[in-house]
């Protein structure tokens, strides 16, 4: 509340000598109202107040109140009554809508009885609301033009205090505001985050609305009240202080708002009144009613009325908006916008004009998304209204070029905005877009985010709409019926022309999910999509015909549309759609599948037949199976089911590519599952089918397997393949196990090609069928295994397979290696899964351990296939300059090293195995990088210190392979191939994130790092050193990971390993145990290695002294010890004690008082006698 004028000094000192902090009181009176005058106001606030408790305790007990850091939460002029319960105009917001009103009118009664105390009430609500934990003082002034006043309007901070102090002017108040200078940085309602936050936003702006809504016929017109609270809102939404200025802004906004509808409905009073006033002066003077006639005069007091709401916005428009809507604060450039757009739609007259549109124009170019956001919403709803559009023509040709390039907004709510601001621009307007602009915005319809494509594909589809509009002199020369299906085949025909244009013929289920929103109507028009499909494309009638290209498009748009209303929108790499669906929407989605069911049951045996010369059409009809629903009426129709399968197993008989096998497969596949009427017979025909390629396989290979070897002309080869694929693509769906397909193909791989054995082709297609029999046999072995006899004939199947296997990954041809490796990979993991969920109630398959040749096979073949460069690469060199053959190479690489990683990650194969695939981390980390990462994290979390020690013997391994290329006088590329080695270190440091976790693992790498350095190392003349002695370097990387107490442990370890040893660190030969040294004497976080060798090295080389004066097998030390003499006293710095103890533990090291000296280490050896007592220590030379 406010202080009397006569108690704003003592309020003053005392808050800056309590804690600022402190909960301050609101008090107040105003100094000229009269004492009778204030009771009775006094006793009507505390009845309104009442009332509003009353109204609003239910209210309570269910909203969270919203938090205000604001002080006192009573009034300090509380009325002191028992049983009454005060609350301020604050609290009111946290009440409900319900209690907003009632406390608001009994304002209004009070404010008619002293308006300056109300007044004032209403000032600290929006004080209140800003979050302020200070006081509120008020004092009189005679006249806005005094000087002396405005000197007085100032925004000071008073450091010695702790306060913040600003002064403003609300006419008749000079009003000063005192608060704690840390509340600037606190968080104040409108900014507090969660539920509390939100509520606060709507129930504040509702306040502000009710406040006008219920003064607008009483005390708006007064020119006391308005003109105040403008006046207020004016100067704190202009102050520097952030909370002040959010939210004065968001109240002076909510504020011209409701005027704006006070002024509209003034605008029709008057418009009404006018009308009345036309029919009354028509009228003849007896019919004239005085009571109208005194209505129709209070046009001018309407009038009146109108221009003083004007008068109102108007200030508020050029005070709050023109300064506040580029403030730094993006909230506040979002508000200003968002309400300036709604201005100019509801109140037009006044508001939509090119000056304000240029706000809107400029602000899209906004940093902050949110402000483009709003800026773009507002514009929606001026475009969406027509009678506004002749205003808005030099605003479209203006900013037209931003709108479009607002599509590429990284922000995706913006560009899915954007778009559809132009669809209202180009349904409204249809010349504004070029067709240039077109060809810019329709390709959005293959956007990966799936709302910026949907909405696209309704730019797309009203475009097609309009270059597909009938004639309308021959609309009325054909049937209704016959007009809708030229109007869908012209459509087509539009939709075929712009996908042909495009150039992107990958990406048909793409377009029809834009469309699918929008255009339903036409790719749900199964019956006229087969139909264009099954008229004669040799001689297109008008309007009507198809050339072949443009049937096989309309097959992909068919079964893409067959997909969508099957499965829904969800598409790989398309983001944005709706993870679950509604009820109505699945009762559309049920409704589309019974349609599309019925219709396609019957014609797709004639678009088989038609098509079933070409691979590519009958690949994508086959898929259409898999899209029909189990429970349609017709799937009773066994003629209908017996037609379609019949005329399906026709088409296998002719064509044996993969893709039409493959699709074929996955139908027969959905029609033979359970619960659909036609499984019966779907099965019976699967059945017999498979049965007729194995008896003919079986004839074939008889044939071609008489004596040794494999003996079959080109035409039988031909015939095997393509039986053996049929076999391989439905073993890849079905369990063809009861036809023992693996006894019937496994002579195969007896012998080599070279051998009399079979062809590459043959080998490849056998592999990749048995491994689907080895697995369709481990996956139901609960089944399958009833007693141990048949669980050694499986593991005798599995051995007989990886030891084939084997063979054939050392065979010539490239491709018959590829699939031996990925076969052998897929079942062994198999057989890992299986035996790790066995049921122990039933038989599961027997332990199988692949041989050590095997495992070695498996990593030498990764090495040789995967971790090789391109121009390396012999099968490469044709297809060098083929981006596409290129990435289709990497993609089967990637697939090799995943499968191989895999038998790592289950335990097939040992963890260590994954050393050699590390050390290739660095060269193939673009190709291969996020495997080998994963392959890291996976062990890591199985076996954490075995993960660790793969490490180090991946560095090793390294390590050992740089010392035999230097020894083989290869030192080109030494440095460079360290560099590499200690880089992958650093990385390899880098995954050890949380260092208490892997405190164990770190140290354990450090141990062994350190004896692998000096195993077995015995110092001799001509080997000084550890032949290793290098790889301390590397180990390096790993001492930032160590907690502080492990790097004393490690540095002790070291200390027993070296303390065997005679160490000149004067010698070259040394350094990297110095720089070793250093990383584990780097203690402190912000010092490196590096720095600490920088500081500590020249005195190290002399700390070495004692030792040389040791001989090392007859040697005499470098330099003759002179006579001592003595030279000076040098003062003893003092040492802390960790330091001190860091050197109790190292003789190496290097006393602190030597390190204010520099000396010629060529030329003398230092000895450093007793100290002695007074603190100085003698130096002799």
């Amino acid at each position: 509340m406010i202080l009397e004028p006569s108690a704003a000094a003592a309020s003053r000192s005392s808050k800056q000598n309590s804690d600022c902090h402190a909960e301050a009181t609101y008090s107040g009176a105003v100094s000229h109202s009269e004492e009778d005058s204030g009771n009775e106001n006094r006793q009507k606030s505390a009845r309104r107040r009442k009332r509003a408790h009353s109204l609003s305790e239910n209210d309570k007990s269910k909203k969270a109140k919203a938090g205000c850091s604001s002080g006192g939460r009573t009034r300090g002029r509380r009325v002191r009554q028992e049983h009454v319960e005060t609350v301020t105009l604050f609290e009111v917001i946290t009440m409900g809508k319900s209690a907003i009103q009632a406390v608001i009118d009994d304002w209004i009664e009070a404010y008619l009885t002293d308006r300056d105390t109300s007044l004032l009430d209403l000032i600290s609500f929006f004080i209140q609301c800003s979050g302020c934990k200070g006081v509120v003082t008020a004092e009189m002034c005679q006249s806005k033009e005094d000087r002396a006043m405005r000197r007085k309007m100032v925004e000071e901070l008073d450091e010695g205090a702790g306060l913040q102090f600003k002064r403003f002017l609300v006419f008749p108040w000079i009003l000063t505001v005192t608060w704690p200078v840390d509340a600037d940085s606190a968080e104040y309602p409108l900014v507090q985050s969660g539920p509390s936050g939100r509520w606060f936003h709507s129930e504040f702006c509702e306040f502000v609305s009710v406040l006008v809504a219920r003064c607008q016929h009483s005390v708006m017109f007064d020119s006391y009240l308005m003109n105040n609270l403008i006046s207020l809102l004016t100067e704190l939404s202009d102050s520097r202080i952030r909370a002040f200025r959010h939210t004065c802004t968001l109240a002076a906004v909510k504020l011209q708002s409701s005027l704006v509808g006070v002024a509209l409905s003034l605008s029709v009073g008057v418009e009404n009144n006018q009308k009345l006033y036309e029919v009354q002066r028509t009228k003849t003077v007896r019919s004239k009613s005085a009571q109208q006639l005194e209505r129709i005069q209070n046009i001018s007091e309407l009038q009146e009325r109108r221009a003083e709401i004007e008068g109102m916005m108007d200030a508020i428009f050029k005070g709050v908006f023109l300064k506040r809507y580029r403030d730094m604060l993006p909230e506040i450039r979002s508000i200003c916008m968002e309400e300036l757009g709604l201005w100019m739609k509801l109140y037009s007259s006044a508001f939509l004009n090119d000056s304000n549109l240029k706000y809107l124009g400029w602000m899209m170019h906004d940093k902050v998304p949110d402000v483009r956001l709003k800026c773009v919403l507002g514009l929606q709803g001026l475009y969406s209204d027509p009678v506004l559009l002749p205003k808005l023509d030099l605003f479209t040709s203006r900013f037209k070029d931003r709108l479009i390039s607002m599509t590429l907004d990284k922000d995706n709510d913006v560009e899915v905005q954007a778009m559809k601001l132009l669809v209202l621009i180009s349904k409204s307007c249809e010349d504004v877009l070029t067709p240039d602009d077109y060809k810019q915005l329709l390709p959005f319809v293959y956007s990966s985010h799936r709302p910026l494509a949907a909405v696209t594909g309704e730019l797309l589809f009203s475009r097609i709409v309009n270059a597909a509009a009938p004639a309308s002199d021959l609309q009325g020369e054909m049937s209704e019926e016959e007009a809708q299906k030229q109007q869908t085949l012209a459509r087509l025909k539009a939709l075929l022309q712009f996908y042909q244009e495009s150039e992107l013929h990958e990406h048909v289920v793409y377009l029809v999910d834009s469309l699918w929103d929008c255009g339903g109507s036409l790719l749900k028009d199964w019956p006229t999509l087969t139909a264009a499909l099954l008229q004669n494309s040799s001689s297109p009638s008008a309007g009507g015909g198809f050339t072949p290209a443009e049937q096989a498009v309309i097959v992909e748009i068919l079964v893409a549309s067959a997909r969508q209303a099957s499965e829904g929108p969800a598409l790989p790499g398309r983001s944005g759609a709706k993870k679950a669906m509604s009820i109505k929407e699945k009762k559309v989605q049920t409704d589309d599948c019974l349609k599309l069911t019925e219709h396609l049951l019957r014609v797709l045996p004639q678009l088989l037949s038609k098509f079933s010369c070409s691979c590519d059409i009958i690949t994508s009809l086959m898929r259409i199976p898999q899209f029909f629903l189990p429970d349609c009426p017709e799937t009773g129709n066994t003629q209908l089911v017996s037609s379609l399968i019949s005329e399906m197993a026709a088409v296998l008989d002719l064509c044996s590519d993969p893709a039409v096998l493959e699709a074929a497969s996955r139908s027969y596949l959905s029609l033979c599952g359970e619960g659909a009427a036609w499984c019966c017979t779907t099965r019976t025909a699967r059945d017999s089918l498979v049965q007729r390629w194995v008896d003919q396989l079986t004839e074939l290979l008889g044939e071609s397997l008489r004596g040794d070897g494999f003996s079959a002309d080109e035409e039988k080869t031909r015939e095997i393949v393509a039986t053996v694929k049929k076999l391989r693509a439905f073993h890849n769906c079905h369990d063809l196990s009861r036809w023992s397909v693996f006894d019937l193909l496994a002579p195969l791989l007896t012998e080599e090609s070279s051998h009399g054995g079979a062809p590459a082709e043959v080998l490849e297609e056998v592999l990749q069928c048995l491994s689907f029999s080895m697995i369709w046999s481990l996956n139901t072995s609960s089944e399958t295994l009833t007693c141990r006899e048949k669980a050694v004939a499986q593991r005798l199947q599995l051995r007989v397979f990886c030891e084939q296997s084997h063979r054939c990954l050392s065979h010539s041809q490239l491709s018959v290696r590829h699939q031996a490796f990925l076969g052998v990979c897929d079942v062994l993991l198999a057989h890992s899964y299986q035996i790790q969920v066995w049921d122990p109630t039933s038989y599961s398959p027997l332990l199988y351990t692949p041989s050590p040749r095997l495992q070695r096979a498996l990593l030498t073949f990764v090495c040789a296939h995967v971790f090789v460069d391109p121009d390396s690469d012999g099968q490469n060199r044709v297809s060098e300059n083929s981006e596409m053959e290129r990435l289709e190479d990497l993609h089967r690489k990637r697939n090799m090293l995943a499968a191989f990683c895999k038998l790592i990650v289950h335990g097939v194969l040992e963890m260590s195995t994954a050393a050699e695939v590390y050390t290739h981390y660095m060269k193939y980390n673009n190709d291969f990088g996020d495997i080998i990462k994963e392959t890291m994290f996976r062990t890591r979390q199985i076996n954490k210190m075995e993960s660790a020690r793969t490490l180090v013997l991946c560095l090793q391994q390294l390590f050992v392979r740089l010392k035999q290329e230097q020894s083989s006088s290869r030192a080109q590329s030494r440095i460079q191939t360290f560099t590499s080695i200690k880089e992958l270190a650093r990385r390899f440091a880098l995954t050890f994130g949380d260092v208490v976790k892997f405190r164990e693992c770190v140290v354990m790498i450090h141990r062994t790092s350190i004896e692998f350095v000096f195993q077995e190392f015995s110092q001799t003349p001509d080997g000084a050193t550890p032949p290793f002695l290098s790889y301390l370097a590397i180990l390096s990387e790993f001492s930032s990971k160590l907690l502080k107490p492990d790097k004393k442990t490690v540095f002790s370890y070291l200390l027993q390993h070296t303390a065997e040893h005679i160490i000149d660190l004067r010698e070259e030969c040394w350094q990297p145990l110095i720089y070793y040294r250093a990383s584990l004497l780097a203690v402190a976080e912000t010092e490196d290695a590096g720095s600490h060798v920088g500081s500590d090295r020249r005195p190290n080389l002399h700390s070495r002294s004692p030792f040389s004066k040791q001989k090392l097998e007859g040697s005499k030390s470098p330099c003759q010890i002179r006579p001592i003499d003595k030279v000076s006293k040098v003062p003893k710095p003092s040492t802390c004690p960790n330091q001190q103890k860091l050197r109790d533990m190292d003789p190496l090291a290097v006393p602190l008082e030597l390190q204010e000296k520099s000396f010629n280490s060529e030329t003398s050896v230092l000895v450093i006698h007793n100290e002695p007592e007074d603190g100085t220590v003698e130096v002799e030379l």
